[in-house]
Parts: C-alpha cells; sequence; structure tokens
C-alpha cells in the first residue's frame, strides 16, 4: 500500500476512534478500538449514530424514490 493511503488509512481509523470514544465506546466484542480494521471502526460508528440520531427511528420521516 502507498504511503499516501497508508496514511489517509491511518487518519480516518483515528478520527474514527475518536469519535467512537466520544460517544463512550471502548470495545467491540472484547476488543480495544484500536485492534479494529477501517471497516469494522466505520460499521460501528454508523451504528451507533444510527440509534443516537433522532430522524431514524420508527416514526421518522422516510424518502419515497418517484421516478
Amino acid at each position: 500500500m502507498g504511503k499516501l493511503l497508508k496514511d489517509a488509512v491511518e487518519a480516518r481509523r483515528n478520527e474514527l476512534i475518536n469519535k467512537l470514544i466520544e460517544l463512550e465506546q471502548f470495545k467491540k466484542n472484547d476488543k480495544h478500538l484500536f485492534e479494529l480494521t477501517l471497516s469494522d471502526l466505520e460499521h460501528e460508528y454508523f451504528k451507533i449514530q444510527s440509534q443516537n440520531h433522532p430522524h431514524c427511528g420508527f416514526d421518522s420521516i422516510r424518502w419515497k424514490n418517484f421516478h
């Protein structure tokens, strides 16, 4: 992997780890956040965001595709 890509992946991982720590998430399935892959971190972050977001529940507005 090129140095630029590797640095970008590592920066994104650190960003997600910091955001998860702010949300008081320190582990996933007995693994520390720094042990997770970028994909795992993104999945965990978006899962938590969707659980905590006020517009994602049952009574929220749903957009439909109009063709």
